[in-house]
């Protein structure tokens, strides 16, 4: 699981209690620098990201990757699903502070849109599973899906920190992507016009 570091770097697989020493340093350390990966070290300012890699799909103006992923209660949810809707994707994690900022925010824009078409999708990259977002998604009343992701997945979309947002048009087009915390005014301004739109 991404741990604030680049998806997909890999540590020697050492016994248990280094593991354990080791992925407290590197989580430590990154969060010290980043933020849990604020844009350029910047614990506290979004930035958008306008290009991305064409091939990958993760690209502004791109078809998202598909997806297919287990929600808290183990149930299968196909982004097939979500056809038609303006679509937040939100990686994140439950250890990383500006995510769990951000997450009272998206509670209440799932609220005010969710009958325009508005569909927060949370896509948690806690490698304990359910067992670290479930309390965490109940004491903070999270009213959207909520998705394990895993690191294939982040590859897919170039996912290197968290958090880390892209915004889908309801043609599930990559519109928006936001790296580090993103203020709401910022996110509600960016949502606007494709909520104007139907599909």
């Amino acid at each position: 699981m991404i741990r604030g570091h680049a998806t997909g770097a890999r540590t020697p697989h050492p016994s248990p209690p280094h593991r354990t020493w080791l992925t407290a340093a590197l989580a430590a350390v990154l969060l010290a620098i980043a933020g849990c990966g604020g844009a350029n070290g910047q614990s506290k300012g979004s930035a958008a990201v306008e290009s991305g890699d064409a091939d990958t799909g993760s690209a502004i103006g791109s078809r998202a990757p598909a997806f297919t992923l287990p929600d808290l209660e183990g149930k299968a949810v196909s982004s097939a699903e979500f056809a038609g809707e303006v679509v937040i994707l939100d990686f994140w994690a439950t250890w990383c502070p500006p995510c769990r900022e951000e997450m009272p925010h998206l509670v209440r824009l799932q609220s005010k849109y969710r009958s325009q078409g508005l569909r927060v999708v949370g896509l948690s990259l806690d490698a304990g599973g359910a067992r670290d977002v479930a309390p965490f998604a109940d004491e903070h009343n999270v009213n959207f899906t909520m998705l394990l992701a895993t690191d294939e997945l982040a590859r897919s979309y170039e996912v290197t920190f968290v958090p880390t947002m892209l915004i889908l048009d309801r043609e599930g087009t990559i519109v928006k992507r936001f790296v580090g915390f993103t203020s709401p005014d910022v996110i509600e301004a960016a949502i606007a016009p494709y909520l104007a739109t139907t599909s």
